[in-house]
C-alpha cells in the first residue's frame, strides 16, 4: 500500500488529466446487488457524455461482495481503485477511503443497496452544472420501516441544527460535492468525513427529489444504535452551542426570579404564594435530570477527545487494488 504522501504526490503529478466526477460507491452485504447496481451505474455515467472514475469499498462485508468487487475492477478500466477493510467501520469511514483514493473535480456519492436509482444521476448533474457546490438528492416518497424513519427524522432535525442548513434529507446518500471543499478538510483514517461538517461550510447548495425503493436484498447497516451513536456525534460536534443555549437560559430564569422578587416590593404580585412538598420535589428532580444530561454530554466530549488524541484508525485497508496511471495495471 502506498504511503499517503506519495499517494498525494500522485495526485498532485496528474492534477491536469483528472476526471471531471469521482464515483464513490460503498458496499456492505452487496453481494446480490453490486452487479445490476455497477451495470447500472456504468450506463447512467456514460450517457453524461463526461470523464469519470469509480471507486468501491468493500465496508467488511464478510460474503462474497469483496469477490464480486474484484471481478468489476478486472473487467471496467474506469474503475480506478477497489478497497477491502478489515472489519465493518462505517459508512462514513467507507466514503473516507474513498475520498482519499478520489483524482476528481467532483465527489459522487452513492449506495449500491439499489434503494436510489443510478438513473436518477443525470437530474443531479444538471443541477451541479448550474454552479452549485453541493447537490443533494432527497427521498420523497421514502420505502424504509417506520423503525428506521424515526431515528433518522431525529438525525435530520439534530444536523439541520448544527450546520445550521435547511436540508431535509442530509441521511441520502447520494450527492454531489464540490472536490475542493472536501479536500480542505485532509480527510484520512484519523479524520473521517461528516456531511455535516461540509455543509455547515457551503452555502451554495440544493436539493433534487429522487425515488426511493424498498431494500431488495439484505438489511440496512444502520441500525437503531449506529443512527443513536450517529445522532450523538453530531450533537458533541456542535459542543459549544447546546452549552450556550443552556447558559441563556439560566440567565434568563435567574433575571426572571430576580423580577419576581422586585416586584413583590412594590406590587401585591405573587407567582407560585404556596408552594407545596409535592412542587419542590418535582423541581428537584426535574433539575437533577438537567444536571445529569449536562453531565453526560460533558463526559461524552472528553471521552471523545481523549478516543481522538490516541489517534487510532477508524478504518484499515486490508488490500487495495489501484489502476496504473500509465499502463492500467492492479497495485496492491
Amino acid at each position: 500500500m502506498d504511503m499517503p504522501g506519495k499517494r498525494k504526490a500522485q495526485t498532485a503529478g496528474c492534477a491536469d488529466t483528472a476526471p471531471e466526477f469521482s464515483m464513490l460507491v460503498t458496499c456492505h452485504f452487496e453481494e446480490r446487488s453490486i452487479g445490476e447496481f455497477h451495470a447500472r451505474l456504468s450506463a447512467a455515467l456514460e450517457s453524461l457524455g463526461r470523464s469519470y472514475e469509480i471507486i468501491i469499498v468493500n465496508d467488511g462485508s464478510t460474503d462474497g461482495t469483496w469477490d464480486c468487487v474484484k471481478t468489476i475492477f478486472e473487467k471496467d478500466p474506469h474503475v480506478h481503485a477497489a478497497m477491502d477493510f478489515f472489519r465493518n467501520a462505517g459508512q462514513q469511514a467507507a466514503i473516507t477511503a474513498c475520498i482519499c483514493e478520489a483524482r476528481g473535480r467532483a465527489f459522487i456519492l452513492m449506495d449500491s443497496d439499489l434503494q436510489l436509482m443510478p438513473e436518477d444521476l443525470p437530474l443531479l448533474v444538471a443541477e451541479y452544472d448550474k454552479g452549485f457546490d453541493l447537490v443533494s438528492g432527497y427521498r420523497k416518497n421514502r420505502r424504509d420501516s417506520f423503525w428506521r424513519i424515526i431515528p433518522s427524522k431525529l438525525a435530520n432535525v439534530i444536523m439541520r441544527w448544527a450546520s445550521r442548513s435547511t436540508m431535509r434529507d442530509f441521511g441520502c446518500t447520494f450527492k454531489i460535492y464540490n472536490a475542493r471543499l472536501i479536500r480542505a478538510f485532509e480527510l484520512g483514517p484519523t479524520r473521517i468525513f461528516s456531511n455535516v461538517d461540509a455543509i455547515a461550510r457551503l452555502q451554495r447548495w440544493t436539493e433534487v427529489p429522487v425515488t426511493h425503493h424498498p431494500r431488495r436484498y439484505g438489511k440496512s447497516g444502520f441500525t437503531f444504535r449506529k443512527l443513536w451513536q450517529y445522532n450523538m456525534d453530531n450533537i458533541v460536534s456542535m459542543s459549544q452551542r447546546p452549552f450556550q443555549i443552556i447558559a441563556g437560559l439560566c440567565l434568563a430564569a435567574s433575571a426572571l426570579f430576580l423580577l419576581r422578587i422586585a416586584l413583590g416590593f412594590f406590587v401585591d404580585f405573587r407567582v407560585l404564594d404556596m408552594v407545596t412538598n409535592g412542587l419542590l420535589l418535582n423541581v428537584i428532580v426535574f433539575a437533577l435530570l438537567v444536571l445529569v444530561a449536562v453531565l453526560a454530554m460533558v463526559g461524552e466530549f472528553a471521552i471523545r477527545c481523549f478516543v481522538m488524541l490516541r489517534g487510532h484508525p477508524a478504518y484499515i485497508v486490508r488490500e487495495v487494488l489501484r489502476r496504473g496511471d500509465s499502463d492500467g495495471d492492479a497495485a496492491a
